[in-house]
């Protein structure tokens, strides 16, 4: 008998985007991400440009197979004997093939990890149809899949990017008061606004920055943006790090932390638009950047997926939260998080 009853669940199915990983898979992943949105060849092509720039793939995948490694780990320290299944939204291995496996397999009721710790369309409630979409398409009605909480607030969350802020200052230098008048830019992806004005994503965070910021006692910071994509003329969330960059420099500033807080590894949009465009706009200011480290696959990040998991086997468990806004509920309304514009995606 495990440590505790698996009899709620007998199976983790762990959900992401997905990611290429070669070169040519880079313009079929595009088209998946934009299907049905009428996005040209052309423009594709331009996006793909920046996969090229670092072999034609993205570090994603690799990630989350880590990720996943650790976590079987961690269920393994407590008995907990779930098999866990990984399907991707918009490359191998995909939802549809793999919830067809967990059928065959006899599975009955899973709980999906997704890999996305705030509440959006495309951070939530898409990935909940999709895995419904995948349901369908596998002839698996019967299997049941029920969703872990957003995690924007947990206590290990917030422990783990501010163990990362705290690492990211100590690279600046402490003397004539460099460290304290250094600014914190701690970026997300961006989303039309007609999108972010269904959902709390902003105001979630919003929260997970002030909660961050407040642990490492620096409130020099400021929530920005990254990654916008779509028609120009559409409103999105805002500033850009790019034009925040720039006002800072206008301001004088010399040294800036920028901590992609909207994100949980280390993939392609971080790593183009902050480490390689954001970097080369500091530079080309004068600005010193350094850029703090993602969840990854830090201890405590993986302690708090399972302790998700843990909450959702054991009754009248506790549901942890630091701040003031609460535990997210386990179920979604029906109106949560719809979308009214959906964003052309930029690097994954």
């Amino acid at each position: 008998m495990n440590a505790f009853s698996s009899s709620k669940y007998d199976a983790i199915l762990f959900v992401s985007f997905g990611a290429p990983e070669k070169p040519d898979d880079v313009l079929p992943f595009l088209r998946n991400v934009t299907r049905g949105r009428g996005v040209p060849d052309e423009r594709l092509l331009e996006v793909a440009e920046n996969y090229q720039m670092f072999g034609g793939r993205s570090p994603l995948n690799e990630q989350n197979k880590e990720l996943i490694t650790a976590l079987k780990e961690s269920l393994s320290e407590i008995n907990l004997d779930l098999p866990i299944y990984w399907g991707n939204r918009n490359w191998n291995p995909y939802l549809a093939e793999v919830i067809g496996e967990m059928k065959r397999d006899g599975v009955k009721r899973a709980l999906a990890f997704v890999t996305s710790a705030y509440s959006s369309y495309s951070g939530c409630r898409q990935y909940r149809e999709d895995i419904e979409k995948a349901r369908q398409e596998a002839g698996a009605e019967d299997l049941e899949i029920d969703k872990i909480r957003v995690f924007y607030n947990h206590p290990n969350f917030i422990a783990v990017n501010a163990e990362n802020l705290h690492e990211a200052l100590e690279k600046i230098s402490a003397e004539d008061e460099k460290r304290a008048k250094t600014e914190i830019a701690f970026t997300a992806h961006s989303l039309p606004l007609g999108m972010a004005q269904n959902c709390d994503y902003e105001a979630q965070l919003l929260e997970t920055c002030r909660l961050v910021a407040d642990s490492v006692n620096h409130q020099n910071w400021r929530l920005v943006f990254q990654s916008r994509s779509g028609a120009p003329g559409m409103p999105w969330l805002e500033p850009d790090i790019n034009d925040y960059l720039r006002e800072l420099a206008v301001r004088g500033v010399s040294d800036v932390v920028v901590q992609p807080i909207g994100f949980i590894s280390d993939h392609q949009e971080v790593i183009f638009d902050l480490d390689t465009q954001a970097k080369a706009t500091a530079e080309s200011l004068g600005i010193n950047l350094v850029r703090a480290k993602t969840a990854g696959t830090h201890p405590a990040f993986v302690a708090m997926i399972r302790e998700l998991i843990l909450e959702r086997l054991t009754p009248n468990a506790e549901r942890r939260f630091s701040g003031t806004r609460g535990a997210k509920s386990d179920v979604c309304p029906m109106d949560c998080c719809l979308s009214r514009h959906i964003s052309r995606p930029k690097s994954v």
